[in-house]
């Protein structure tokens, strides 16, 4: 059995460094908090070499040339003063973790400057070894990181392609912005920039630098202090109407710093829980502040989770704050079913009962129709032809009396034993095993999935009439990147500006769907993680031209569309790996009856 020995100084700080920094978005993330403490105006961000190159650069106030040696070892931190501070905490950073663990997993150097030094500092950190030298710079800090993960090749196995670890920086990048809308940013990739921002300190400006101006023409704003218990809380979010596919939408702060907050989530859910679709959810940008002795950070070295007293308070607080702030909205557009007068429904007559606006209506007399029941077909007069014809326009032969139709309709033959349709979103068979039931939307979105699939060339609608969409540069960067993924699915999307696009043409099964919600829902989808990018678009596009849930189907078409789903390979599930039909075998439903049979 092997002795107990004591690990080494540089394996321990490899160690915990898993825990600081799992990705090239937590040295980003840890880098640029650190220039906020700094008092930074303007950080930019480069990313090089797959994002295992990182160079952060701020105006920050700077290391001391007598702190620099320091400031790399663990532990070691100029924000916490004395044990109680701990409980105190007014910066971003406090744990004195984040220099030690990137130093050791990275080949750093670090070029600071302050104001009260004419030169400045540079330190090479490689393998350990810290080597100081004097350097010209302005004042401020640049964190200059090579090779991430050369010394941990089990780390570099982990890391995806480096479009997604890019989208994971950007998306670290974007929250920090929001939250600090007075601090310029600028993030840029492979020498391009692909997010700015302003800080000019206002927050709508912000979001709609990062995102649009579509997302800021549908936000309000939220705003409410407390002044007993010290709360504080401020922000938008968006109106019923506008709303995205997943809670990456929710950016929310506890003091600045973006955390993982189940009672805030709880709190915007439940405002909004009456008001939106299932499974859609508000745009978000809220920050609440809390005094820093009622709320605990130190509780992962991430600092994303947090504790704090009276949650209660805490979740009655955001509730009513954002219900006053969609107070005036829901006024207006949302009518209380109590406050709409109620009338009795007035029995309708025979005639009112078989009129329908998509049948052409015309008088009819005992004369004007005749069957020959030798044929089984039916004739009409004249006089009913001539009404016909003005409604309709159309061509009709000028003879005593017109073949319209015969009596004896040619319909397809039904091959399923359909029953009906359950709540307008469920189809119900009876088979030979038991009852079968079909989810309608997921059934025909796994046959269109698989068919264009398979297809080489996929029909496009042209578009001569489409809205403009604004988008923001980060998704600009990301069409612009993969334009010929999005045309082997049938989409041509041409740029008019950097941020404005226009669909030229859609899939064919998608011309009826609104571009501007396809390109919400495709960037949704592929939010935070663009690997397999091509087969993210093909999902969407299923699930978009798929009959919808509570969709009234004729039988006829809940039978093409179990038809449809026979033939696929695999019917089992949808592309997003839901389930398409539930068997209930007629044993178990005679043995829930107790019946033998």
């Amino acid at each position: 059995m092997a002795r107990i020995r004591q690990l080494s100084k540089h394996l321990i700080n490899q160690i915990a460094a898993g825990e600081v920094i799992e990705r090239p978005a937590s040295v980003v993330k840890e880098l640029t908090e650190n220039s906020i403490d700094a008092g930074a105006k303007k950080v930019s961000i480069e990313i090089n070499n797959e994002c295992r190159d990182i160079r952060v650069a701020d105006n920050g106030c700077g290391i001391h040339p007598d702190d620099i040696m320091l400031a790399f070892s663990k532990h070691a931190t100029s924000k916490l003063l004395q044990d109680e501070d701990l409980f105190d905490i007014h910066t971003l950073g406090f744990r004195g973790e984040a220099l030690a663990s990137i130093i050791s997993i990275s080949k750093l150097t670090c070029t600071t400057r302050t104001k009260d030094f004419e030169t400045g500092t540079k330190v090479k950190c490689e393998n350990s070894e810290v080597n100081q030298v004097e350097t010209g710079c302005a004042i401020g800090t640049i964190m200059d990181i090579k090779d991430l993960f050369y010394n941990v090749p089990v780390r570099l196995k982990f890391l995806k392609n480096a479009n997604t670890e890019f989208s994971y920086i950007q998306e670290i990048v974007q929250s920090i912005a929001l939250s600090h809308p007075e601090v310029s940013i600028e993030l840029k990739k492979f020498g391009k920039t692909v997010l700015k921002t302003t800080g000019q300190g206002n927050l709508t400006q912000t979001i709609k630098e990062v995102y649009s101006t579509d997302v800021t023409n549908n936000l309000k704003e939220v705003l409410k202090t407390d002044e007993l218990s010290g709360l504080k809380i401020s922000g938008f979010v968006s109106t019923p109407d506008y709303t995205r596919s997943s809670k990456k939408s929710y950016h929310i702060y506890i003091n600045s710093r973006s955390v993982k907050c189940p009672i805030f989530q709880k709190a915007i859910d439940t405002v909004y829980k009456n008001l939106t679709a299932n499974n859609k959810y508000p745009f978000v940008v809220l920050n609440l502040e809390i005094p820093p002795h009622d709320v605990d950070v130190n509780v992962h070295p991430t600092k994303k989770e947090v504790r704090y007293k009276n949650t209660n308070q805490i979740f009655n607080f955001i509730y009513t704050a954002i219900e006053a702030g969609l107070s005036n909205y829901i006024e207006k557009n949302y009518t209380p079913i109590s406050a709409a007068p109620i009338h009795p429904a007035p029995q309708p007559s025979i005639e009112q009962q078989t009129q329908n606006p998509d049948i052409i209506q015309f008088p009819t007399r005992p004369k004007d129709f005749y069957v020959d029941e030798e044929s089984d077909t039916m004739f009409v007069s004249d006089s009913v032809m001539k009404d016909f014809e003005q409604k309709t326009t159309s061509f009709v032969e000028t003879t005593e009396q017109k073949q319209i139709f015969s009596t004896q309709i040619q319909e397809p033959e039904l091959k399923e034993n359909i029953i009906g349709q359950y709540r307008e979103t469920y189809i119900l068979i009876d088979s030979e095993e038991g009852l079968e039931i079909v989810d309608q939307h997921i059934a025909e979105e796994r046959y269109i999935y698989e068919k264009l699939k398979s297809e080489k060339n996929i029909i496009s609608q042209m578009l001569f009439v489409s809205d403009v969409i604004e988008i923001s540069t980060t998704e600009s960067e990301l069409i612009k990147e993969n334009l010929d993924k999005f045309e082997r699915f049938g989409y041509g999307i041409e740029f008019l500006k950097d941020t404005e696009i226009i669909f030229r043409k859609v899939p064919q099964l998608l011309a009826k769907v609104n571009p501007k919600d396809i390109i919400a829902d495709i960037l949704q989808t592929i939010e935070g993680d663009i690997d397999n990018l091509e087969e993210k678009i093909l999902i969407t596009t299923s699930c978009k031209a798929a009959v919808k849930a509570n969709t009234k189907l004729s039988i006829w078409q809940m039978e093409d569309i179990i038809k449809k789903w026979r033939t696929t390979k695999m019917p089992y599930t949808c592309p997003h790996g839901r389930p398409i039909s539930k068997m209930i075998p007629h044993k178990e439903l005679a043995g829930f009856f107790q019946r033998s049979k």
